[in-house]
């Protein structure tokens, strides 16, 4: 499934579907079916223009990150933490030999941070290699690193390093910590991942607490025009996948609902 999944998002990611289209288009262009392909060029030129201008990302984005409420003051009593991979980039830290962090940075600072406020807390790094084809280079040799560098000894962190995707996060440091049954643990990850995340968590047995981070969108109801179709279509691909990504897990049994929520 992790082989399939990266191969069906290469054709639906909104970009490259629309490379797809315009390929098409072209074709079509010295055939006899030339006026579909002035169709088709219409029907993208609409499409992009409308990515461009309307906040389409924003509005997918917007109820997966305002899901669960921010945390910073727990209600009651954590064994410890859990930060999900993916915010850095290893292969290219491995080539320049300095920690490349991404998107998603948040997730790495903040986990310092309750390490530092809330020392007697247990710790746990999950995250492997979310590459289809480079599986050598693995997120926790770069967090390691990243987390010596601010100061936190890595000692106080179990390393999970063999996952790809948000289930193996979930079920693979399952298997390394054996939580008790009683005891909570911080969920640290994107606020747009965050129902995704916390849907595998407990279906693999967590008790979880959400702490999201890395927001992306301001909170408000605001409809916002602009006029970026870069911008725009980067939100729109984040958005579509993390929905597409509840969707597929949800049938394939790896959440406990499909949006997952504060009163599951």
């Amino acid at each position: 499934m992790f082989t399939i999944s990266k191969v069906l998002w290469w054709f639906v990611e909104p970009s490259n579907l629309a490379l797809l289209v315009l390929s098409a288009g072209t074709v079509l262009l010295w055939t006899r079916w030339a006026h579909f392909a002035r169709i088709l060029f219409a029907c993208l030129a609409a499409a992009l223009l409308a990515v461009a201008v309307l906040p389409l990302g924003p509005l997918l984005i917007g109820p997966l990150e305002d899901r669960f409420p921010a945390v910073r003051e727990p209600q009651g009593p954590v064994a410890g933490a859990v930060v999900l991979g993916g915010s850095v980039n290893q292969f290219l830290t491995q080539s320049r030999d300095q920690v490349a962090l991404g998107g998603g940075a948040e997730r790495l600072t903040e986990f310092v941070a309750i390490a530092r406020k809330w020392p007697e807390l247990r710790l746990a790094f999950t995250g492997g290699s979310g590459s289809l084809f480079h599986q050598d280079a693995k997120e926790t040799a770069v967090a390691r690193r990243l987390f010596t560098d601010l100061g936190l000894d890595p000692a106080r962190v179990v390393f999970e390093d063999q996952s790809r995707n948000t289930h193996e996060n979930a079920v693979f440091t399952y298997r390394l910590i054996r939580p008790a049954a009683e005891e909570r643990w911080l969920l640290v990850t994107s606020a747009m991942h965050m129902p995704r995340a916390v849907g595998s968590f407990r279906k693999a047995g967590w008790r979880v607490v959400p702490y999201p981070v890395d927001y992306a969108t301001p909170g408000d109801a605001e409809f916002k025009l602009g006029f970026s179709l870069v911008d725009g279509l980067d939100a729109l691909s984040v958005g579509v996948r993390e929905w597409l990504g509840l969707v597929s897990y949800r049938l394939l049994d790896r959440t406990d609902s499909l949006f997952p929520g504060p009163s599951r």
